[in-house]
């Protein structure tokens, strides 16, 4: 898989520096490269107690991006998934430290334990005062002696480093840290593993599965379970939280791992809003990547009975910037709609022959709709029918309220309900046909003037013409053979169709944007659409 590296053996110095030169002077790095690899503060005076964490890199914002007033004083940075040699530690120490002291946050792996625990002892001989602290808030395996530190861990980041900013001493800021540790728990799922520069990835996750109780490493998760959604995966993963919950309000942070969509994390947020545990959660961290796993996609979930006084902390001013803040946990609040936006009343009225007809076309959209977004995905998007299906369940589902016996006021129904149950240019697009429709109909035109009518308009708006690679294509020659009957309607929507097929280039729509040869041999999803529509239409015989 392709990634935006230069090469593996400088990925790492290459993003620090991409780091530091953009902090304004808040931060800087030892010169210590290729080995040693520490980014500091670059304001700090060593009269306050220093923070310092760090561990592989792969991890990014965590533990460079953490880095300034508030969290971090330094952050020792490994190779990709290494732990950083006990050298890198040390000369961070010795960076940073003064007579107050260091506080190292170290998460619970061997590697990270024996570098940073040997790096300690070996500043202790020369003269600092450094306390140590490991953070294994993993509970996948709750019966294991050495839990994995996870994303928890940046609870230990926040809350000491408040109290050490505001002048705490070394054993108190250890008491906090240890007191934040103990109270943390954490977990994770993902979809899928990561890429690791240089590496071939691992392909171990099937689809439909997903692995729950996973490190941040790309290591394998304790379970494969079933896939059944964002709420399925929030539900997985508070059954494990809910059972080592103590009592009490929780602050909750929710971590991207890497390679989850931010409208994952919004969908998963309203999950959790909604989960077994929801009642318990005040306050919520992120949802944002803090500490990923490269691209995985998944997510980690973390909790932590927070006083009075650790909000004050979580809250407290900081200058970093990958930090994301603290919100409060609550329902979305609504404001009622303006006036002139909601739906105006209809009046149902019964005709048999069009409500089938316009459930035979729903049941031809929702069909077709896999096909459709196929098709789309060669030019566009890929959600020509996803959007049309929306529409058609609209439809379908309030079929026994539109006026099915008064055509001028179907067709303004139609159009008012496209409008507001589908966005996009399809959605506008066709409103706009089926209100001109309506408003010829009204006027006293019969079908085939009516919906003619609606292309004439839906063209001077929308601009697109015959020859365009456009729903057009098959819409127009089908209306111009209407009058004939629906076999000969439906047989030139289908040429119409066809012919798309082999335009070069699209002169409407977003298929405009792409290079004409990788349109060729592709028929434009919406004229596949007109003539699925007419070629159902005809099978009816209505």
């Amino acid at each position: 898989m392709a990634q935006f590296l230069n090469g593996r053996e400088t990925i790492v110095t290459e993003a620090i520096d991409g780091l530091v030169g953009i902090s304004n002077g808040r931060l800087a790095r030892l010169d210590g490269y290729p080995h040693i690899k520490v980014v500091v503060r670059a304001d700090w005076d060593r009269r306050k107690v220093a923070i310092v964490s760090g561990g592989g890199s792969g991890h990014e914002p965590s533990h460079a991006g953490f880095v300034g007033k508030g969290m971090l004083t330094a952050a020792i940075c490994g190779d990709i998934f290494a732990s950083p040699s006990v050298d890198a530690v040390l000369a961070g120490i010795l960076a940073v430290t003064g007579d107050a002291g260091c506080l190292l946050v170290v998460k619970n792996y061997t590697g990270d334990r024996l570098n940073f625990g040997l790096a300690a002892e070996r500043a202790r001989t020369l003269g600092k005062n450094v306390s140590m602290v490991i953070v294994a808030d993993d509970i996948a395996l709750p019966d294991i002696p050495q839990p994995r530190g996870l994303a928890g861990t940046l609870f230990v980041h926040k809350i000491a480093g408040a109290a050490a900013e505001n002048g705490a001493d070394l054993q108190a800021v250890t008491a906090i840290a240890k007191r934040v540790i103990s109270g943390t728990r954490s977990i994770a799922i993902a979809l899928d593993t990561c890429t690791v520069p240089g590496s071939p990835r691992e392909e171990r996750i099937a689809v439909g599965k997903a692995e729950l109780g996973l490190g941040i490493h790309g290591e394998p998760g304790v379970e494969l379970v079933d896939f059944a959604g964002a709420r399925g995966a929030v539900a997985l993963v508070v059954a494990k939280l809910g059972k080592a919950m103590g009592p009490g309000p929780h602050v909750a942070l929710l971590n991207n791992l890497g390679g989850t969509s931010a409208l994952e994390m919004a969908v998963l947020t309203n999950e959790l809003a909604r989960s077994g545990i929801a009642a318990s959660i005040s306050h919520l961290i992120g949802p944002a990547g803090m500490m990923t796993a490269l691209d995985m996609r998944g997510f980690s979930l973390s909790v932590y009975p927070a006083s009075a006084a650790d909000l004050a902390a979580i809250t407290s001013y900081v200058q970093v910037p990958a930090w994301p803040g603290l919100s409060k946990f609550g329902v979305p609040q609504m404001i009622p709609m303006p006036v002139g936006i909601a739906p105006k009343a209809r009046v149902p009225s019964a005709n048999a022959q069009v409500r089938k007809l316009v459930l035979g076309i729903c049941a031809t959209l929702l069909a077709a709709a896999s096909d459709l977004n196929a098709l789309d995905a060669k030019s566009g998007d890929g959600d020509t029918g996803s959007t049309l299906a929306g529409a058609a369940r609209a439809l379908r589902d309030q079929v026994d309220e539109l006026p099915l016996n008064d055509t001028p006021a179907l067709y303004r129904s139609i159009s008012q309900l496209l409008s507001q149950t589908i966005g996009g240019s399809s959605g506008v697009l066709l409103a706009i046909f089926f209100s001109a429709a309506g408003e010829a109909a009204s006027g006293g035109a019969q079908l085939p003037e009516s919906l003619r009518a609606g292309l004439e308009r839906l063209q001077q708006i929308g601009g697109a013409r015959i020859g365009d690679r456009t729903m057009v294509d098959a819409l127009a020659p089908a209306l111009d053979e209407l009058t004939l009957g629906l076999p000969a309607a439906a047989a030139a929507a289908r040429e119409g169709a066809n012919l798309t097929a082999a335009m070069t280039q699209a002169r409407s729509g977003r298929a405009s944007y792409v290079t004409g040869g990788q349109l060729v041999g592709h028929i434009d999803p919406g004229a596949e659409a007109v003539a699925l529509l007419f070629e159902s239409l005809a099978s009816q015989q209505i």
